[in-house]
């Protein structure tokens, strides 16, 4: 029999610094313990040159601190620890890199795009499991935008576009609400970026079934899209893409203090969910999606479960 192994995961991403403390064990699903998390907004915290300024460093150490905290009065026996598209591509990347990992006392995994969406596919279809067929995956974090294709674990497509919600909104709608101007460049810029991944996906088989994942997706989906009765106490919403098309416009001409009163908008998300909507639509449009079904498991539980894949008896 293999042993419970309690793990704290740290993700360290664009919009938020997550731990989250699970037991596990092979073969067996994950059982949450408690999860702690910070808003860094990273993408609001580079210089001119693409490093991450004194404040936006401090942020995430402060941010990886109270982590590491949660995680060890939890008696955590491992923390895995992961870092995005923000550390991946500042120019201070480095150096930040080297004190998160003095303080973890271990290595931390800086994920390539690619990987990301691989292990947020392997989540999804582990959550959705093989009936579901051939998976189209969308994932749309702060700083990029993942999507996967596949009919087994490991997808036979597997992209990262920087069209993340924090991203674009630093990108292109400098005031906000934006001007409509400004909106149809955002959007000419997220079909241009599209173009790669339509002709790629264009070469595999059309999905059985499309799943988002990401708090992005999440929130618009309790805001355009409905909710799903399944078996057990998980919530399960869906979002089709004229739901989503019709919300689009409506929040372009509301403030974020406005944003942040409807369903599913957190004052946190409200300045870059109008982005986040835009890519969300415009890439549902670009690979002729008519709904997506919304993953709770994303890359988070992927890197958990790659973990646990490498469990056996001899641990």
């Amino acid at each position: 029999m293999t042993e419970d192994l309690r793990l704290g995961v740290l993700d360290i991403g664009s919009n938020t610094v997550h731990m989250a403390v699970v037991d596990a064990r092979h073969g067996a699903r994950p059982s949450p313990v408690g999860s702690a998390r910070r808003v860094v907004r990273l993408m609001r915290y580079l210089d001119g040159d693409g490093g991450l300024v004194d404040e936006g460093v401090a942020l995430i150490l402060d941010a990886v601190d109270a982590g590491l905290t949660f995680a060890r009065e939890h008696g955590v026996d491992e923390v895995l620890a992961m870092a995005t598209s923000a550390l991946r591509e500042a120019t201070n990347g480095p150096e930040v890199l080297a004190a998160v990992e003095a303080r973890v006392g271990a290595a931390v995994q800086v994920l390539s795009g690619p990987d990301e969406a691989r292990l947020t596919f392997l989540a999804a279809r582990r959550w959705q499991g093989w009936a579901a067929g051939r998976l189209l995956l969308l994932d749309i974090g702060g700083g990029s935008l993942e999507i996967a294709s596949g009919i087994d674990e490991e997808p036979d497509v597997a992209l990262s576009l920087p069209l993340g919600a924090g991203r674009t909104t630093r990108a292109f709608l400098p005031d906000d609400p934006p001007s409509p101007d400004d909106l149809k460049r955002l959007r000419e810029h997220v079909r241009t970026t599209l173009a790669p991944a339509v002709e790629a996906l264009a070469a595999v088989p059309r999905p059985d079934h499309v799943v988002a994942t990401s708090k992005t997706f999440r929130s618009l989906a309790r805001l355009a899209g409905m909710q799903v009765d399944v078996v057990g106490r998980d919530e399960r919403w869906r979002m089709g893409r004229a739901q989503l098309a019709d919300w689009v416009p409506r929040l372009a001409r509301l403030a974020p203090e406005a944003r942040a009163e409807l369903p599913g908008i957190t004052a946190e998300r409200a300045p870059q969910i109008l982005g986040g909507a835009v890519v969300a639509a415009e890439t549902m449009r670009a690979l002729d999606v008519d709904g997506v079904e919304i993953c709770p498991w994303a890359l988070r539980e992927g890197a958990l479960l790659r973990r646990l894949d490498r469990i056996d008896d001899r641990r």
